[in-house]
């Protein structure tokens, strides 16, 4: 009588995670719930203690983005355990993102006019200065299609994404006038 090989837990979560690629199976996605959900709201509650709202919403957009990609996983990429908290690690970004955006007619410059920094340092003032002020130079050389898009995504806080829809250009675009811009500053900014 031949005996069935008993898996380890880390095989048996991979075996879950092709069952539910292949075949959809509930039980498997119910397996890995049981044994992801309260990893990844410890690892949410870590980051922001107290969230606990947030911790559940991320941990329910894990399981969701489990359910809808695992076909997508390969255990000669990474190992289970790495993917799940690389999707854990999005779905916190994504949340934030579309979350902390909020409108305030408050001015940051106002706040901050009136402070005075009694470890100010000369030096390191100077320093600042400068970079400021070739930074700003660096701007001022780039052009204004790159320019605009360093706008929306570092100052309006938009994704890429978002920044694309509002300008009616395609993704690719977005992401190739941020990094140009950004290597252009970068020669700016080390003259």
């Amino acid at each position: 009588m031949e005996r069935a090989k008993t898996l380890q837990p880390d095989e048996q979560r991979v075996a879950d995670m092709f069952a539910i690629a292949q075949h959809r199976d509930q039980a498997a996605l119910a397996r890995l719930f049981d044994h992801y959900v309260p990893r990844v709201r410890s690892f949410c509650m870590a980051a922001q203690p107290g969230s606990n709202i947030m911790a559940d919403d991320i941990a329910q957009e894990v399981m969701i983005r489990i359910w809808n990609k695992a076909h997508t996983y390969k255990p000669e990429a990474a190992s289970l355990n790495t993917w799940v908290f690389t999707l854990a690690r999005n779905a916190r970004i994504d949340y934030l993102r579309k979350n902390s955006r909020h409108q305030s007619d408050i001015d940051p410059e106002y706040l901050w006019r009136n402070v005075i920094d009694e470890n100010a340092d000369p030096f390191k003032d100077a320093q600042q200065k400068r970079d400021q002020e070739r930074i700003q130079q660096g701007l001022d050389k780039l052009p204004s299609d790159q320019k605009q898009v360093l706008a929306k995504v570092y100052l309006e806080g938009k994704t890429h994404k978002e920044a694309a829809e509002e300008l009616s250009l395609p993704l690719g675009t977005i992401k190739s006038r941020v990094r140009l811009a950004l290597h252009k500053l970068t020669i700016y900014v080390k003259r």
